[in-house]
C-alpha cells in the first residue's frame, strides 16, 4: 500500500509537470522571440530544434523600436489609465450591489439579481452595436470615459460580492446597528474590512479582462492617441509586412503586468473564489 501511494504521488507529480510545461511554454516563447530579429524568427520556425526557442543573436531593437516608432509608451500609458480608474468603480458599484443583496429583503430582488447574472453571460460582440450608439450620442467616442464606463458595471463581480457578504453574520450587523451605526458605517467599516479577499478577487478578474480587452477599444477609441495596448498590437506592421518580432515584444510587455500582479496576489484570489462561488 505504500508502494503504491508514493507511485500514485509520483504520477501525479509528473501530471502536474506537464501541465505547467504546456501552460508555460507560449509564454516562455514569446518572450524568447521578443529578443529576436523578424527574420530570425522565420529562418529556425521549421524544423522545430532548439534553435526555434532560444535567439542565436540576442536582441533589444525591437523592445526599443516599439517605443521609438509606434508609440507603444502611449498606449501603454492609455490601458493604466482606463484600469486605474475603472477598476476602483467596479469594485464600489459592485460592492455597493452584493451589500443590498445580501443584506436588505425588497420586493423583485429575486427578478433584478437574476438580470444582474444574466448581464455578464451576454458577450460584449451582441451588444456592441446599441452600446456604440448611446457613447456616441454622449460624445464620448475616442474618449478615456467611452472606454470605461461602458464596464463601469460589473455582474460577475457583484455575484461574488454578493456571495462572499452572505458568509458574513447577520448578528455582527444586527450589534452594530443596534450600538446606532449606520448602513454606510456598516459597509465601511465592518464589511469591506472582512472583505480583503473577495475584493482582491474581483480587482483581478476586473483589471485583468480590461488590459486584455481588445474589441471595444478597437471599437471605440480609433485614434491613435487612445489606442490601449492590444489595440496597438494590431498596428505593428506596414504596407509589405508584418513585424512579428515587434509583435511579440509588445505581448511580452503587455503579459508580464498582470503576472506581477498576480503572483503576490494569488492566495487571496483562490481564497476569494473559494468563499464567493461555493459557498451560500
Amino acid at each position: 500500500m505504500h508502494k503504491y501511494d508514493k507511485m500514485k504521488k509520483i504520477l501525479l507529480y509528473i501530471a502536474l509537470i506537464c501541465i505547467a510545461i504546456v501552460a508555460i511554454f507560449p509564454f516562455f516563447y514569446i518572450l524568447m522571440a521578443s529578443f529576436r530579429s523578424n527574420m530570425e524568427i522565420f529562418e529556425y520556425a521549421l524544423p522545430f530544434n532548439w534553435k526555434t526557442l532560444i535567439p542565436q543573436e540576442w536582441t533589444l531593437s525591437n523592445y526599443i523600436n516599439i517605443f521609438k516608432e509606434f508609440n507603444y509608451g502611449t498606449a501603454l500609458r492609455n490601458t493604466l489609465i482606463v484600469v486605474v480608474v475603472q477598476v476602483p468603480i467596479i469594485l464600489l458599484l459592485s460592492s455597493l450591489g452584493g451589500f443590498v443583496f445580501a443584506f436588505f429583503d425588497f420586493k423583485g430582488k429575486t427578478v433584478l439579481f437574476a438580470i444582474c447574472l444574466i448581464s455578464f453571460m451576454v458577450p460584449t460582440d451582441a451588444i456592441a452595436l446599441p452600446l456604440y450608439d448611446m457613447i456616441s450620442d454622449f460624445g464620448l467616442v475616442n474618449t478615456y470615459w467611452g472606454m470605461i464606463l461602458p464596464g463601469a458595471a460589473s455582474g460577475l463581480s457583484m455575484f461574488l460580492f454578493t456571495q462572499f457578504f452572505k458568509e458574513i453574520p447577520k448578528s455582527l450587523l444586527e450589534a452594530a446597528r443596534v450600538d446606532g451605526a449606520s448602513w454606510l458605517q456598516i459597509f465601511v467599516k465592518i464589511v469591506m474590512p472582512l472583505s480583503v479577499p473577495v475584493t482582491i478577487t474581483a480587482g483581478l478578474m476586473a483589471f485583468v479582462s480590461e488590459w486584455n480587452n481588445f474589441f471595444w477599444p478597437l471599437l471605440v477609441a480609433r485614434k491613435e492617441e487612445i489606442r490601449t495596448l492590444q489595440v496597438a498590437l494590431s498596428y505593428f506592421s506596414d504596407e509589405n509586412e508584418v513585424f512579428f518580432s515587434y509583435i511579440f515584444a509588445g505581448a511580452a510587455i503587455s503579459a508580464v503586468v498582470p503576472v506581477l500582479l498576480f503572483l503576490p496576489l494569488q492566495k487571496y484570489f483562490v481564497q476569494g473564489i473559494s468563499s464567493s462561488g461555493v459557498k451560500g
